[in-house]
């Protein structure tokens, strides 16, 4: 709640909230109101044995963020492993990038007591890891690995900057068609500013049901 009442610009901006684990549950439809997010956010007691991880991704970046103007992220808290799902990895990749939704995930997979070596130094030490940075790089998005309460704020903070510090960049390929083919997109930066990191999708499919952002 204090990550969602930081970023949340009231009359601008709209969260939905859902959980995943052997049922994917919508529990707050997309508002600005503070105090039914809260309440949402409040209900969640338990959680079940099973983790639909790309099920659920697709779900929302089919029904709830392929609807919506404007910008779309999901923000995903999870620890990185699938074992309830039908989609797989390059199904999420793809819905996300068809649904121009940004994913920024959050790994839990140390609990919050550091207990995974490497994971408060940001390492990735596995498969489920690795799915959780390719989720979100080829999103235009990130992973953080949080090892305690302090590094998850500070990935909280981090993803709240960067949702107030992007740049829309358009441009019209050689090859209009949708053809279903893979466009490769490599952004650079000018000489001289070699302090700056971009970070942006790396492609796109060229398909016709692709949402406009």
């Amino acid at each position: 709640m204090n990550f969602i009442q930081n970023v949340v610009r009231p009359r601008k901006d709209r969260v939905f909230f859902a959980t995943f684990d052997d049922e994917i549950k919508l529990r707050q439809d997309f508002t600005d109101r503070l105090d039914l997010l809260d309440r949402a956010v409040s209900s969640v007691k338990g959680v079940g044995k099973q983790t639909a991880l790309f099920d659920a991704v697709w779900q929302f970046c089919d029904e709830k963020m392929r609807s919506v103007s404007g910008r779309r992220v999901l923000v995903i808290i999870t620890d990185g492993e699938d074992t309830y799902s039908r989609a797989n990895l390059n199904d999420a990749i793809d819905i996300a990038q068809r649904t121009e939704t940004t994913v920024f995930a959050i790994s839990t997979k140390a609990g919050f007591s550091s207990a995974v070596p490497g994971v408060e130094m940001g390492e990735t030490k596995d498969a489920r890891d690795r799915d959780l940075v390719k989720l979100s790089e080829e999103t235009g998005g990130a992973a953080f690995f949080t090892g305690d309460m302090l590094s998850l704020e500070r990935s909280f903070r981090k993803i709240q900057k960067e949702l107030t510090s992007q740049y829309l960049v358009t441009y019209r390929p050689s090859n209009d068609q949708y053809d279903g083919s893979y466009r490769r997109i490599d952004v650079k930066l000018g000489t001289g500013h070699n302090e700056l990191r971009i970070r942006t999708k790396r492609g796109y499919k060229a398909i016709s049901d692709t949402v406009k952002p």
